[in-house]
């Protein structure tokens, strides 16, 4: 039987928070991946009431935690667009709101970052963890 459990940190980098204000939204910790070889992101989203609401993950990495940069494309699995929320004329569970979409980094730099922008000052809850997988020495401290 294969074992994820014991190979596997998860690290909140967006505690659920309100998303905030128009074009800041929240910035997560900045995240070392040191001591594994894979890192998945989850961004969750609650209730969203405007329908032109779009929150935006924006994916950063670095050698050092000073120098966090966007991630080019290529260094990611999926798109930032596709782990997002578009605006919607009519908001639907679990596709537009109320929902958990993911993003897989597979840059060559230590430090990851998630950070979500929104385009309308929302209460909506959101939510991003760094997921740490192909642990170098497990079973990982849980």
């Amino acid at each position: 039987m294969r074992d994820l459990h014991n190979n596997v940190d998860i690290i909140a980098t967006i505690e659920p928070v309100a998303a905030g204000t128009t074009g800041t939204g929240q910035t997560g910790n900045v995240v070392d991946t040191r001591g594994y070889d894979a890192v998945e992101i989850s961004l969750s989203y609650g209730a969203i009431t405007a329908t032109n609401a779009t929150f935006t993950p924006v994916i950063l990495h670095g050698d050092v935690t000073g120098t966090m940069t966007s991630c080019a494309d290529a260094d990611l699995l999926g798109t930032e667009a596709a782990a997002g929320i578009a605006a919607a004329a009519t908001r639907v569970d679990g596709v537009s709101e109320n929902v958990t979409k993911r993003i897989g980094y597979i840059g060559g730099k230590r430090y990851v970052q998630a950070n979500i922008v929104n385009t309308v000052t929302a209460a909506t809850p959101v939510a991003a963890n760094v997921i740490l997988h192909r642990a170098h020495n497990a079973p990982v401290a849980t």
